[in-house]
């Protein structure tokens, strides 16, 4: 499933990332407690984990390559554009991990190779 495409990460995450994620995030936890982990995403380390890993976590479906956001993103990667690192957010009650932001990117990353080691923000 390797492909020749080097994908480029940025840094750290872009600041559209932070209200992408709390919108999200908004629809499984109470504001007060979104405001938090927002503030715990924005001071955690960058830390890197193989993308079939996260899936794995996750417990998310994989996006085929036709859903536009992915398409978008896939596009990006062939052209040498830089990715945002996606935020991750660790769900202790039923041991899963949210991917409250950077899910189609995580999607177009594992079409090129499910063994990409993709930078992200975990609390």
């Amino acid at each position: 499933m390797k492909n020749t495409n080097e994908i480029i990460w940025l840094p750290y995450p872009e600041e559209k990332d932070y209200p992408a994620a709390e919108s999200y995030l908004c629809l499984l936890y109470k504001h007060k407690v979104v405001k938090e982990i927002i503030n715990k995403l924005k001071k955690a380390p960058i830390s890197r984990f193989h993308a079939k890993d996260i899936f794995r976590a996750s417990g998310l479906s994989l996006l085929g390559v036709s859903n536009s956001h992915v398409e978008k993103d896939r596009k990006k990667i062939e052209e040498g554009n830089s990715l945002s690192p996606i935020l991750l957010v660790r769900n202790e009650v039923n041991d899963k991990v949210i991917i409250a932001d950077g899910y189609h990117r995580m999607c177009a990353v594992y079409s090129f190779d499910e063994d990409a080691n993709i930078p992200c923000k975990i609390v």
